[in-house]
């Protein structure tokens, strides 16, 4: 969790004799084992007036898994994992029931054992169920299968009244929908999901690391780059990870699902020769095939520190216009931004690949993921990292400039928008950058399924409707 939303917070287990305070960490949890204890939980807090913040792993940069004066419901261990035969009017095949504290790590593994792999993110501690698929969901395997939200059969709720119910397009449709990218713990408390299993089989991968060792050729060779992902991007289930500051760039791992080691260096021949013709010296550079997702996988894993929790994001999904028609405009912009010394620690990152209708195979409204992702070239993010014990107003300069940069990126990406679970929580165009033309129907499923709007979130659908932040940071009702 970003330290936003843990600074000046003292841990829960320092007693009550402790002279610091909670923060905006949650006052009491309680352990979720189950539907029964979900409806408690909530009728509880509803009786009593009291905020109510759901957790599961708690990897959150807005703020949603946690809150001041709350009642946390923690979702964390219900960890059952089932394989199934899934039948449906939409789907019939092999399918993944996980429940809400299943991690990814978790699932991937239980998968492969099977011969399988399923869709899932890059840091292996994030839960499957919670905010990443309700938020949309990206990972190795989206350019191949589509976003988490795409791969979704049904979800296992329980709604505020306490009713436990299953959302799916044949119950609870418009639920199944809203839960399916339209953000994550606004509509429901999910207990489970159940999502489309796929058959594994070899996968290929590459590295690259270069320099910055002359200016004008690194942002050069960056620019290369970007062009070469216009053309990598229409490779089916060719998805990359990649990053850089103003030091180094690295391609962390590109992904191909039933590639070989041929098709990668293939792929990548053309842009090692433009590095080499412009002077631009490789550090390393390899491509591997691995029998399965699962070991290619494992193979590429980021460092632990990768998923430090010092830093806060931005982000912006970048359509492939940006590049063909702004390229020199979106590399000034990189430049400014990595060079900016008022941030000691900043990066640049993204994950590309082609979710669009036509590679997915499904529908405009099939479900409520941001329609600016059936458009994109990849998903952008611009970071600060500090040090761990930095004050509350370091931490708000930090979530000012990260609001700056993230602004950067809106002229160059006219009607587009970002991805919600990586982007800022207080962003003034959150409605339209992170829900776009889905708004106004996400709301009347809000309305309907949380009609006193118990619960709230950051940046979520309906958080101005009902509810302010007071200045001690409490919630409120508006006039």
């Amino acid at each position: 969790m970003s330290p936003y939303w843990l600074n000046d917070s003292c841990s829960p287990f320092s007693g009550p004799e402790g002279s610091c305070n909670l923060g905006n960490t949650p006052v009491y949890a309680i352990d979720i084992d189950s539907a029964a204890t979900v409806a408690a939980g909530l009728k509880f807090a509803q009786d009593k007036n009291i905020r109510i913040s759901i957790k599961n792993t708690g990897h959150d940069y807005t703020g949603k898994s946690t809150g001041r004066g709350s009642l946390e419901l923690w979702m964390h261990h219900m960890k059952d994992i089932s394989i199934l035969d899934y039948k449906s009017p939409g789907y019939t095949g092999r399918a993944l029931r996980v429940g809400a504290g299943v991690q990814f790590s978790e699932a991937y593994k239980i998968a492969a054992e099977q011969g399988l792999r399923v869709l899932g993110g890059y840091c292996p501690t994030v839960g499957v169920a919670g905010g990443y698929v309700q938020g949309g969901g990206h990972g190795p395997l989206a350019a191949s299968y589509g976003l988490a939200a795409d791969n979704t059969l049904e979800f296992e709720v329980v709604t505020v009244n306490g009713k436990h119910l299953t959302a799916s397009p044949s119950q609870n449709a418009d639920l199944y929908w809203a839960l399916s990218g339209g953000g994550g713990g606004n509509y429901a408390v999910v207990l489970s999901l159940t999502t489309k299993a796929h058959l594994d089989g070899a996968t290929a991968g590459t590295s690259i690391v270069f320099a910055n060792t002359a200016t004008d050729k690194y942002w050069d060779a960056i620019g290369a780059f970007q062009k070469r992902l216009l053309y990598l991007n229409t490779v089916p289930g060719f998805a990359t990870s990649w990053g850089f500051d103003d030091q180094a760039f690295s391609l962390n791992v590109a992904t191909l699902p039933g590639g070989e080691q041929s098709n990668m260096t293939a792929a990548w021949d053309p842009f090692i020769k433009e590095l080499q013709d412009l002077g631009v010296p490789l550090i390393s550079y390899n491509t591997t095939r691995h029998p399965s997702f699962y070991e290619h996988y494992k193979f590429y894993e980021f460092p632990p520190e990768i998923y430090s929790t010092n830093n806060t994001i931005g982000g912006r999904l970048i359509p492939p216009s940006t590049v063909q028609n702004n390229l020199p405009e979106l590399i000034n912009v990189f430049r400014n931004i990595v060079t900016d010394a008022t941030a000691p620690i900043k990066r640049i990152s993204g994950i590309s690949l082609n979710v669009t209708h036509d590679r997915v195979g499904n529908t405009a409204g099939s479900n409520a993921v941001l329609p600016a992702w059936r458009d994109a070239l990849y998903t952008l993010n611009v970071g600060i990292g500090f040090d761990a014990d930095s004050s509350s107003a370091e931490l708000r300069q930090a979530q000012a400039k990260v609001n700056s940069w993230q602004a950067l990126f809106e002229a160059l990406t006219p009607g587009g928008g970002a991805y919600l679970n990586e982007a800022t929580f207080d962003n003034p165009n959150w409605k339209k950058d992170y829900f776009g033309a889905n708004y106004d129907r996400l709301l009347d499923v809000k309305r309907k399924y949380d009609p006193a709007f118990a619960l709230w979130q950051h940046a979520s659908v309906g958080a101005d409707v009902y509810w302010k932040v007071a200045d001690d940071g409490r919630l409120c009702r508006t006039p």
